[in-house]
């Protein structure tokens, strides 16, 4: 991970082949830990090959650097991790809120490709740095992303429950998890006028299905096309810490 004035820290090797099996099931081993062994500043930081993680600015007072939320922010297809940022950080507006952005290692992530694998390893690589540098809320983290990013999340975050406490989907079009971990909490927007993945072969068909296997979902339509509107953007953040859209 680099910073402003940092320097590289090198990926891990190549994990054993168990994980290597977890991986293309899509499932992360990363867990938050107790112990930080490096200190990181506020401030935005490439991580080495992997995306940028944002630390927000030091807070004041009684439980000052934390432990802190974590949200991991997927981008959309033919993205980057500075656009996933771009639609998070204005409506971040908290100084115990991480945003930990993965680059996807093509154009869009791994399942949409074919299958899981590479973007799989990466992202668990990145939480391992994470969480080695920085204390975690066990209970705080979560996972969100746009378009393809959404699907992405979903998939992730049924297979990866155990770790992901709430899924932040905007724009899905599917879900593809290989097995599935835990009970997080979802929450799904659409624009009704989406043309790119439209709302009735994709979200409409998609939380229903959530619901009937029971998952807890909030569903919100707007009147708009694909993209993340700052208002539900604010919204879906404070449905994830406070328990509802309006929390």
């Amino acid at each position: 991970m680099t910073g402003p004035e940092g320097t590289p820290v090198p990926e891990s090797a190549h994990p054993h082949p168990v994980v290597e099996e977890n991986e293309r099931h899509g499932r992360l081993t990363a867990r938050p830990s107790g112990s930080v062994t490096a200190v990181t500043e506020p401030g935005t930081y490439r991580m080495d090959g992997q995306g940028l993680l944002r630390v927000p600015p030091a807070a004041e007072g009684p439980g000052a650097g934390g432990p802190y939320w974590l949200l991991v922010a997927l981008h959309g297809a033919g993205g980057s991790a500075e656009r996933a940022l771009d639609w998070l950080l204005p409506q971040a507006g908290s100084d115990a809120l991480l945003l930990l952005a993965p680059q996807a290692t093509d154009s869009t992530w791994d399942v949409v490709r074919g299958g899981y694998g590479p973007d799989v390893a990466r992202l668990d690589a990145a939480l391992r740095d994470v969480f080695r540098r920085l204390p975690v809320r066990p209970d705080g983290v979560a996972v969100a992303g746009f378009s393809d990013g959404a699907s992405y999340a979903l998939s992730l975050g049924l297979a990866n429950g155990d770790l992901f406490g709430a899924v932040l989907a905007f724009s899905p079009g599917f879900m593809a998890p290989v097995v599935r971990h835990g009970r997080p909490r979802i929450f799904v927007c659409h624009g009704r006028e989406d043309r790119v993945l439209p709302v009735a072969r994709c979200s409409r068909r998609i939380v229903p299905e959530l619901e009937r296997d029971g998952y807890d979902v909030a569903y919100r339509e707007f009147g708009g096309g694909h993209e993340v509107p700052p208002d539900l953007a604010t919204r879906a953040l404070r449905w994830w810490v406070h328990g509802s859209p309006e929390g």
